[in-house]
């Protein structure tokens, strides 16, 4: 699917403000939309409407309770770590192929579109985020053939495939930061930033995320990374780099990839002058990275230059972006991204310098009011509490003691798929796999760990205790396929760590589990009012309990949570019970208990 083109019909029906008519058959719809069941359904929203066969009617711009329907709103994704997946060659480390072997566990759980993370080419400084060649796959992985029959697997499947765009900076073994470092006359040179130093001191005070100072010297002057040192940040006031990203953007998309999600997407414009941080700025740099003059104006033009000719979704990693701002870069009237990563849910148990702090689930819950008042109609949410840079849902905010573990499991999938937005799974998940329990500093891989630990130094024991907690290394272990030897992800040695409870907690163990997840991706699929419907917290100051309500005029929907392993009693409705994580319900609410009724 590419261009798109449509031929406008009559409305069939008052409600619905317009719709496009497409022949059936794939030979009739030609390479305007060459994946007619795919397209069609999405366009309905997800198969909600209309008939298989025949000639289709697809509302695209059909309104609910206030919201225009787009199909990637009512979609569910999962997310892949290419590299922790599956291994398909016997080489320790996960590649395309064996994804499109495991196609059917995704396909099973009823998702709609796959989020594969960095696959490109890369010397892999930070797993894949640092990009050597944006037109090909790292090797480990595979090769462009290899990445052609995945996305055709996942097509044929009646999925979407959306990859990783990370254009904030490259690796420095990119061809652009090569020529780049040969000199001020170099016609890459205004590709990066470089700037002149103060002595053998950097030209400002900016650190990086990963610690330590955001620049590095490189013969007479130093480049900006506000990542890693192997991390060049590029420079986006360049046009000729805008224009470099539109092509490589084109290039994926032409292939028939279904969207992005954008890296650090808000570091793109850089602060005028590149001033020294103030003393309070310090303590938060990523709110000022995030904050630059133009990363709307880059935006808008990415959007008007690139995406509006495709039927594709964006969702950009927002770190740095307040509430208050996420209007700005998701109002679809503004022209710019589809969906952010807001990152509050995921920030409650953090403290400064990345420590560990309890939370009360009466600030969890106050979070997504705060979302429903602050977004409007043009705006739309993401739901996410795990990917690639977070520990494991279940080891996090639930309890995964093995009385315990699935049951949590199975109440945050309950959460997450019954909120506002759009749900974001990642892998692993659906088993309720949990965090590695790491001994020393020497076992982690994260590039942030090992540069916090230089850093910082000091006792061991508690630097671990707390990445025990905090780490992203959690969630790039490699998955449990079974109880085989390296729980079935490869036959040759892996790459990372091997989890001690893979042979307990893997997918052919954890049906259960993975079996809620895909009822309750049914139900969110089956009831316009768990996808658009109004959001009201009913028990706002309750420390136990989790229940909200989600209303259409017609419709509404009931979930209650105990998020806890007591049993508690509460005023449960006097309604229809159509699912949850016990057979049965009871008059109280126990361990860990998930039920959602149909009022």
């Amino acid at each position: 699917m590419r261009r798109l083109s449509y031929k406008k019909s009559e409305a069939a029906d008052p409600k619905v403000n317009s719709l496009w008519l497409l022949p059936s058959g794939p030979d009739q719809v030609g390479e305007a939309f060459a994946r007619p069941p795919r397209g069609l359904y999405a366009d309905f929203g997800g198969g909600l409407q209309g008939e298989k066969n025949g000639c289709l009617l697809a509302a695209m711009n059909q309104t609910v309770n206030g919201y225009t329907r787009r199909w990637w709103k009512e979609a569910v994704v999962y997310q892949i770590y290419p590299r922790s997946f599956m291994d398909s060659n016997d080489d320790g480390i996960g590649d395309l192929r064996g994804i499109i072997d495991r196609l059917p566990h995704i396909r099973g759980l009823g998702v709609d579109v796959i989020w594969l993370s960095p696959h490109f080419d890369s010397p892999n400084a930070d797993n894949g985020y640092d990009i050597r060649d944006y037109r090909k796959v790292m090797a480990e992985f595979g090769t462009m053939q290899d990445f052609d029959a995945l996305l055709a697997a996942v097509h044929a499947g009646g999925m979407r495939l959306i990859i990783d765009l990370v254009v904030n900076h490259t690796s420095d073994e990119h061809a652009w930061f090569v020529e780049s470092r040969k000199g001020p006359d170099n016609p890459y040179r205004d590709y990066y930033i470089w700037r002149p130093g103060h002595g053998d001191r950097p030209p400002n005070n900016w650190p990086s995320i990963f610690t330590g100072p955001a620049w590095k010297r490189d013969g007479d002057n130093w480049y900006l990374h506000l990542f890693a040192e192997k991390q060049p940040d590029l420079n986006w006031d360049n046009p000729a780099v805008r224009g470099e990203v539109h092509d490589l953007m084109r290039f994926w998309l032409d292939k028939g990839v279904d969207g992005f999600r954008m890296d650090v997407i808000p570091f793109i414009s850089k602060a005028p002058g590149l001033p020294d941080l103030t003393p309070e700025q310090l303590k938060r740099p990523q709110d000022v990275y995030a904050n630059g003059p133009h990363v709307h104006d880059y935006l808008q033009d990415m959007h008007r230059d690139v995406l509006a000719h495709y039927d594709v979704m964006t969702v950009g990693e927002a770190f740095g972006v307040s509430l208050e701002r996420t209007p700005d870069l998701v109002d679809e009237q503004r022209g710019e991204l589809d969906m952010i990563f807001q990152f509050d849910a995921v920030d409650i148990d953090r403290a400064p310098g990345g420590q560990w702090k309890p939370w009360r689930l009466q600030d969890f819950k106050a979070i997504f009011t705060r979302h429903e008042r602050a977004l409007d109609r043009h705006c739309w949410p993401t739901v996410f509490l795990s990917n690639h840079d977070n520990p494991r849902i279940v080891s996090r905010y639930g309890d995964d003691s093995p009385q315990w573990r699935e049951k949590s499991a199975m109440l945050f999938a309950t959460l997450v798929l019954t909120l506002k937005g759009t749900p974001f799974l990642y892998q692993g998940d659906e088993l309720g796999l949990t965090n590695y329990p790491f001994e020393r500093v020497e076992q982690f891989d994260d590039i942030w760990v090992r540069n916090s630990w230089r850093a910082g130094g000091g006792d061991e024991a508690p630097f671990v205790a707390n990445q025990n907690k905090v780490s992203r290394d959690h969630a790039r272990i490699p998955m449990a396929w079974s109880h085989g030897p390296n729980g079935g992800f490869s036959t040759g040695r892996p790459w990372f760590l091997i989890h001690p409870d893979a042979a307990r907690i893997n997918a052919e163990t954890q049906k259960p589990v993975y079996d809620h997840f895909a009822k309750l991706i049914a139900l969110r699929r089956r009831h316009l009012s768990l996808i658009y419907g109004d959001y009201r917290d009913l028990a706002p100051d309750h420390p136990q309990v989790f229940a909200y309500e989600r209303a259409l005029p017609e419709e509404t929907h009931q979930i209650v949570l105990n998020v806890s392993g007591e049993p508690v009693a509460f005023d449960l409705p006097d309604h229809a019970w159509i699912a949850g994580n016990y057979d049965t319900p009871s008059p109280v609410l126990r361990g860990w208990e998930a039920r959602v009724y149909r009022l």
